[in-house]
């Protein structure tokens, strides 16, 4: 398997960034400069967001920005998280579907051939939480988001994490299972699979978390992987929310472990996604992320 890396462009959005964002074009020369193949584009303002690319020529011009860079665009985050549909009611579920509709468009006139989706809802679970109608509208729209985009050549990829509902390694195993459509995989960021099968943070109800940790979070999840987010994790919650994105090194994952263990679950794709979302100087260690990566691909003879 030839190895191609990228990197998601919300780590230059959110957090310390909030306030002074990276700008892509800036973002795509230091990409280049560092030899990445790709970038994940961020559906989110001031990046990627349909409504500041509202025409097709717009969106052929930002394709041929990265392009000019020698980077591809591998996949993309839509801008949902407004839209707790799995709680909120008939109109909240109306604007869920308007936002993805409008984000998997985005995708076909970029050529953008993954898009993310979560849950949205937020642990901890509400007090008045229904976990079955919650459960039914989850499946339900993943299968409709599955559909709608295999139509259009786009593959669904949801990224289970502690900071939303249906986070236990049974629970993603058994929606995967019933969603069942080949169109829809997981991205599995390798903090989120630290945090939800080692940690069990953020559970509903009693704690689930596999003595066999990661290695068996792949071995259960076998083929069912269509997208890698790869980085550390410290075994801690960024803001009590999402997992913490850990410079690499600085955590618990035994890469050379688990990088043969993805490989050996099914996945086949060439792309390894560096995530550095929240990280306060994510900017700054961009350069010694990728070089760690290259050389645990070189050292486990993947590249």
């Amino acid at each position: 398997m030839a190895v191609k890396t990228s990197i998601g462009s919300w780590a230059y959005l959110f957090g310390e960034y909030a306030d002074k964002p990276i700008q892509m074009e800036e973002a795509a020369q230091k990409l280049n400069k560092l030899k990445f193949d790709g970038m994940q584009l961020g559906g989110f303002k001031p990046h990627g967001h349909p409504e500041l690319y509202p025409t097709k020529k717009d969106r052929k011009k930002l394709v041929k920005l990265f392009k000019s860079y020698r980077l591809t665009l591998n996949a993309y985050a839509a801008d949902l998280w407004a839209y707790p549909f799995a709680t909120g009611g008939l109109d909240m579920d109306k604007a869920y579907d308007k936002a993805f509709e409008d984000s998997l468009k985005m995708c076909v006139d970029c050529g953008i051939p993954i898009i993310r989706v979560d849950t949205v809802t937020e642990t901890p679970y509400p007090k008045d939480f229904n976990y079955k109608d919650a459960w039914d509208k989850v499946r339900a729209k993943f299968r409709q988001a599955a559909q709608e985009a295999k139509r259009k050549g786009v593959k669904v990829v949801w990224e289970f994490e502690p900071g939303y509902i249906f986070n236990k390694p049974s629970e993603i195993v058994k929606m995967m299972e019933e969603v069942g459509n080949d169109n829809f995989k997981l991205q599995v960021d390798t903090c989120h699979v630290q945090m939800c099968a080692v940690v069990g943070a953020h559970q509903w109800g009693d704690k689930e978390t596999l003595p066999g940790g990661q290695l068996e979070f792949f071995r259960m999840t076998k083929g069912m992987i269509g997208d890698i987010h790869i980085i550390d994790s410290d075994n801690k919650l960024h803001d009590n929310h999402t997992s913490v994105h850990a410079p690499f090194g600085t955590g618990y994952i035994n890469f050379e472990e688990v990088v043969p263990a993805i490989v050996e679950n099914g996945y086949d794709s060439d792309w390894w996604t560096i995530d550095l979302c929240f990280w306060p100087n994510a900017w700054e260690i961009t350069e010694d992320s990728k070089k760690y990566v290259d050389e645990l691909f070189r050292k486990l003879g993947m590249a």
